[in-house]
């Protein structure tokens, strides 16, 4: 009995290994989507950096550094976003490490919601709080009533930013089930020695 299970283990490189040959053997869309969709969810992710800063230069009456501020509030949410994604979703599946779709999913959703939406919008606040302080654009909390005044000019950029935080969990949960449904192509697909690796699975 013993014996017989130990012939089913398969080693993780091994495993690793096999994945990625039947990565290269998929069709070129399922393999771009897979390579890129990350990408765009970095891209919605900057968008929503880039509004969530307009919103709150607004609210704070800042016009100056527009592009200063601009500019990492582009970038940090898109590579925050894209990196979380494969760290949580992209390299666990093709590691063969996550094998439940309901959990790629809230992981999806999890980092469209958190990578690509609120923080975006907890990375402006400080950038243009700065902003604000340095060209005397709105008066500054007392000592004492920081959180409540902070908490105060977020509010409304909030509630303007519900929109986006919905939008970016359901492209999350979107980008994951089609990643995981390549998961299960590849899993289809026959290896060299003609035997499938989901039967190494079970």
């Amino acid at each position: 009995m013993s014996e017989s299970n130990s012939e089913q283990v398969v080693p993780r490189a091994l495993i690793v290994d096999m994945l990625n040959n039947k990565f290269e053997k998929l069709p070129d869309l399922d393999r771009k989507l897979f390579t890129y969709g990350p990408l765009y969810l970095g891209g919605n992710a900057g968008l929503a950096g880039l509004v969530a800063n307009s919103f709150y230069r607004r609210v704070l009456n800042v016009s100056q550094a527009r592009i200063a501020s601009s500019l990492p509030m582009a970038t940090l949410p898109f590579l925050t976003t894209v990196a979380l994604y494969n760290a949580v979703v992209s390299n666990p599946i093709l590691a063969g490490d996550l094998n439940c779709p309901s959990c790629a999913l809230i992981r999806g959703a999890l980092v469209g919601l958190v990578g690509g939406g609120l923080y975006p919008i907890l990375l402006a606040l400080p950038v243009n709080a700065g902003l604000a302080a340095r060209y005397q654009t709105s008066l500054l909390p007392e000592r004492g009533s920081v959180l409540r005044h902070w908490t105060s000019v977020s509010r409304p950029v909030l509630q303007k930013m519900r929109i986006v935080l919905v939008l970016q969990a359901f492209f999350g949960t979107y980008l994951a089930s089609k990643h995981f449904e390549i998961y299960k192509k590849m899993l289809q697909i026959p290896d060299s020695g003609g035997e499938e690796l989901r039967d190494y699975r079970s």
